[in-house]
């Protein structure tokens, strides 16, 4: 039986460990783009505690993907290193449905410190992330995440 969260804070409601269900890239005309770094149905799995979280995204077939070739990033966003990505940090949640993630370990140096806003909004046992970013060619995008609870 689901636990009825919905008069809980977000802050509250986002608590726990969810899993990937999809990762879906829009350009500002609406069609999809595939990021080369993660693929377009990488796996993935998000924790966030009371003030802490930690992410991990995997490219689902890293069969042909050179280890040392770094996944650019776009603004807003981190870095995947041969189609994997891993960090964690503290968060806060604005009044607005933005959190904050400051990095404080990240997989690539680079986005150790680095600060990243996202819209999240937790219907049930569903999260569903909304950023603002851009392409590996700088085109602008928008992601949007849905994970399911796992715990």
């Amino acid at each position: 039986m689901l636990k009825d969260r919905t008069a809980e804070p977000l802050a509250n409601r986002m608590i726990g460990t969810w899993w990937l269900v999809s990762r879906v890239d829009r350009a500002a005309d609406g069609t999809i783009r595939a990021d080369p770094a993660l693929g377009s149905d990488p796996l993935g799995m998000l924790t966030y505690t009371q003030d802490r979280f930690a992410a991990q995204f995997m490219k689902r077939d890293r069969s042909a993907v050179v280890a040392e070739v770094a996944g650019g990033s776009g603004q807003n966003n981190t870095t995947a290193v041969g189609g994997y990505d891993a960090y964690f940090g503290t968060y806060h949640v604005g009044n607005d449905g933005y959190v904050v993630h400051r990095l404080e370990a990240a997989l690539t140096h680079g986005n150790v410190g680095l600060e990243v806003a996202r819209s999240l909004t937790v219907d049930d046992d569903q999260l569903i992330i909304v950023l603002k970013t851009a392409s590996q060619d700088r085109e602008p995008i928008t992601r949007t995440l849905t994970w399911n609870r796992i715990v």
